[in-house]
């Protein structure tokens, strides 16, 4: 029997479009339900109206009368606080959730009725995954009675691959892979290259988009870095782990986050990795294949970059320890093998 699996989340995000693809490579019939339009190939995409002021409630009643039109074997909502809410008040079952990390460590403190309401749908849920252990620990507070797993969005090691030294051009190349926005503080990253520069070369490559794009560049300009900065923007998912892989070392402090896929990646790149003091980076990043700093302060950020530009030697150990991991414990294949086998349990397990 095929297994029809709706997917509520936000389809044009390249994490929700890759679980879709790897469920639909598995043999599984994928729908997708969402607020905003994106094409998967071989996944049939469904749209939810505006619901003006109502937000997330307002879309209740629209994602309900889809779920029953569709009437999927399983109901998967990814992020629990928005997608999540209308897979759980959907009245389908079973129902899975994904939490992606600031939906449970930063909007159920910000707000009690967020609390409130992220009890209530995880306690509705027979299956709840996260790709940390710190963010599962905070949903086990809620008392779910659903099963609890940790299920990394992962690398694919087949594509993010190490570039030897050799091929990687000359100079220290420093990657930014993550948004442009407040929480991941890419304006500390760019401080930190210009305190850098002042003890030797460095080029910055800041991968990504976001709403800080305006206040970078001012920011870049005024330290005199046009020509140490490379604005790689938004890449296409073939020509990314190329370029990633001929930089010499991935930096990521964000105030907040989870288990980070581009954290992921450049690990399987073979990168030394410097990451912000988090319980979700500590989780993988030891000192054998990075350093831990305080992702707050450009002067931490600094020395642990010239740390690594000043020893190759070390970054190769590194690099190299980074991608045993990754091999042992995140590639995103085995990762969505298992995914679809708890699906199937689901299943077997539903009372008939």
């Amino acid at each position: 029997m095929t297994i029809h699996l709706c997917l509520l989340g936000h389809a044009p995000s390249i994490h929700l479009q890759r679980w879709a693809t790897a469920m639909v490579e598995r043999g599984f019939r994928v729908s997708v339900v969402s607020a905003e339009p994106q094409a998967i190939p071989g996944v049939d995409l469904h749209l939810l109206p505006h619901a003006g002021a109502l937000g997330w409630f307002g879309r209740v009643p629209a994602a309900r009368r889809l779920l029953a039109a569709l009437a999927p074997d399983v109901v998967h909502g990814h992020y629990v606080t928005s997608y999540g809410m209308l897979a759980a008040a959907g009245g389908r079952r079973p129902l899975v959730l994904t939490a992606w990390g600031s939906d449970i460590l930063v909007s159920p403190r910000e707000s009690g009725l967020v609390r409130v309401l992220t009890g209530w749908m995880l306690r509705r849920a027979a299956l709840v995954t996260a790709d940390s252990r710190d963010v599962l620990e905070a949903i086990a507070r809620y008392r779910p009675t659903a099963r609890l797993e940790e299920i990394f969005w992962g690398a694919d090691t087949e594509r993010f691959v190490p570039l030897s030294p050799e091929a990687k051009p000359a100079g220290f190349h420093v990657a930014s892979l993550r948004a442009w926005e407040p929480n991941y503080r890419i304006e500390v990253i760019v401080e930190a290259v210009a305190r850098l520069r002042a003890s030797g070369p460095a080029t910055l490559h800041l991968f990504g988009s976001g709403s800080g794009a305006a206040a970078l560049r001012a920011q870049v300009a005024r330290l005199g870095l046009d020509d140490s900065v490379v604005w790689h923007g938004q890449v296409d998912a073939a020509q990314l782990p190329a370029r990633l892989a001929a930089c010499q070392v991935s930096v990521s402090v964000p105030a907040s986050d989870a288990t980070s896929v581009s954290l992921l990646e450049s690990m399987a790149c073979g990168l030394p990795v410097v990451v912000s003091d988090l319980a979700a980076n500590r989780q993988w990043v030891s000192g054998a294949g990075g350093m831990v700093v305080d992702g707050a302060d450009p002067a931490a950020v600094a020395a642990a970059l010239q740390a690594l530009r000043d020893d190759p030697a070390r970054r190769a150990a590194m690099g190299a320890h980074n991608r045993r991991v990754i091999e042992a414990r995140a590639s995103s294949r085995v990762q969505m093998d298992r995914m679809a086998q708890l699906y199937r349990e689901l299943l077997e397990r539903r009372p008939s």
